[in-house]
């Protein structure tokens, strides 16, 4: 950077009183700081790099102290920077502010294929560093072990399952498969048996099933992996641990199992069935059931999360988390971003793929398309529907997909003059001249139970709107609600 971007980046960080993810601040105005391998680590390792200051200290409110020699700072640091694996090269840039001296260290990223950058001195296990925050973290093994797999390009997909049996995997789809593999390769499979096709598309190793032969053609995949499998609830408000009217934790509570194609099939029924639906009525008199949210987009997102997830012996016990919240829905599977790509990325450029065998068998079988376009099809789906744009959000080597509903538009409470909020409340009000149940209300504003019954009836009841047929009885499975 110029020292004019170096004195502007100083003020910034001033006028905001913090750190950044990306910026590590050091006094430095007594000597070079001699530990400075763990910020080294974390910055090359990470996205985009970072930058180091030295002369700002926080602890005397981002003072700026300067440095007590910029030549003998630079060269210090560097000294440090070479007792890194790979070296580090870092860039520097003096300016003064002040009166007194201040010095930026840029340090790059390092291609993932060197990661992780650490600490000669303390060894790749306990000198590797990943940025959280602003604060420089201790990899654990599972992130160490992920920029080994990219480098040396292993693929737990293909990996051998030892008490895994040939007789335990479905015949009759096993040669749907091969069936279709000849006739897709005719001239590579004319002269090859089954067994050798199988072997050929990874679904078999030495004659053993391979991950991907267990999990798409096992009788029951979960047999030798009990976590490989979905859990799903739908929660009654928007953060987990949110009651319902009944005090209930969970609305739907389930544990999907399977081969993929039945997980997916199973989750997409789980959210299916938790989904408030609008009726909407056309020009015609034509009812039409909208859904809260597109299928398509739903049956990308969880596809992609069973195709992409991490299969190694590190996340073998952490299943793929469906979470349904009032007002969004929550898809969580194991495994960051594979290779060279950013959240940035998504869906703009090919990517590498984490288990390429996985996903040629259920292209093979029409499960997937395997051409990179899930990522769009969830955007165009979104916005077709008019729903919020996806969010999709890499932490610690969990990689999330959020989808938000329109439930923002009408969280305005019966207190509210909103035209649109007191409409619907003086539809629910005439509604209740025969006496309601709360499936009943819930079913005709098409909201879930909780906020049903504790956003909107429970201040009618207590504005003396609504009453209650038992109210002696406030939550008994009989209770009615009815104009007053």
């Amino acid at each position: 950077m110029q020292a004019e971007e170096l004195i502007q980046l100083v003020h910034k960080i001033r006028h905001y009183q913090c750190g950044f993810q990306n910026i590590e601040l050091k006094a430095a105005a007594g000597g070079c700081p001699t530990r400075l391998y763990d910020t080294l680590s974390s910055f090359s390792n990470q996205s985009g790099g970072g930058i180091i200051i030295f002369g700002i200290d926080e602890k005397q409110g981002f003072k700026v102290v300067g440095v007590y020699d910029v030549q003998d700072l630079q060269q210090k640091v560097t000294n440090q920077c070479k007792q890194m694996e790979p070296e580090v090269r870092p860039l520097f840039t003096p300016c003064e502010i002040d009166g007194k001296f201040v010095v930026s260290a840029e340090i790059p990223e390092v291609d993932v294929s060197e990661r992780p950058v650490y600490y000669k001195g303390a060894g790749r296990q306990r000198g590797s560093f990943v940025r959280v925050g602003d604060a420089d973290e201790p990899m654990n093994e599972y992130e160490i072990y992920t920029y080994d797999a990219f480098r040396r390009r292993l693929h737990d997909d293909t990996r051998i399952i030892e008490n895994a049996k040939m007789n335990q995997l479905r015949d009759e789809e096993l040669q749907t498969y091969i069936d279709a593999v000849k006739r897709n390769s005719p001239n590579h499979t004319r002269s090859s048996t089954d067994a050798e096709i199988l072997e050929l598309m990874g679904v078999t190793s030495d004659g053993h099933p391979t991950l991907s032969g267990v999990l798409i053609f096992g009788s029951y995949p979960q047999a030798y992996f009990p976590q490989l499998s979905i859990t799903a609830v739908s929660v009654p408000g928007t953060e987990m641990g949110d009651v319902g009217a009944d005090e209930e934790r969970f609305i739907d509570n389930k544990r999907i199992n399977g081969t993929i194609n039945e997980m997916l099939e199973g989750a997409v029924d789980f959210v299916k069935r938790n989904s408030r639906v609008k009726t909407i009525i056309d020009e015609n008199g034509k009812r039409h059931d909208k859904p809260e949210y597109p299928m398509k987009a739903i049956r990308e997102v969880i596809l992609n999360a069973l195709i992409h997830r991490d299969y190694s012996i590190h996340t073998e016990w952490s299943p793929i988390t469906i979470c349904m919240f009032r007002d969004r829905i929550e898809i969580v599977n194991k495994g960051g971003l594979y290779g060279r790509i950013t959240v940035d990325q998504l869906g703009k450029v090919i990517t590498d793929t984490r288990n390429p065998i996985l996903a040629n068998i259920l292209e093979v079988l029409h499960v997937t398309e395997n051409r990179f376009s899930g990522i769009p099809t969830i955007r165009a789906e979104m916005a077709a529907a008019n729903l919020p744009e996806p969010e999709f959000v890499v932490q610690r080597g969990e990689f999330k997909v959020i989808l938000r509903n329109n439930l923002n538009v009408y969280m305005e409470t019966p207190h509210k003059t909103s035209t649109k909020t007191a409409d619907r409340v003086m539809e629910l009000i005439n509604y209740c001249s025969t006496p309601r149940s709360r499936d009943e209300l819930t079913e005709f504003l098409g909201f879930s139970k909780y906020y049903t019954m504790s956003k909107i009836v429970q201040p009618l009841v207590e504005q003396g709107e609504i009453k209650l047929t038992l109210p002696d009885k406030p939550k008994s499975s009989k209770q009615r609600y009815v104009k007053a």
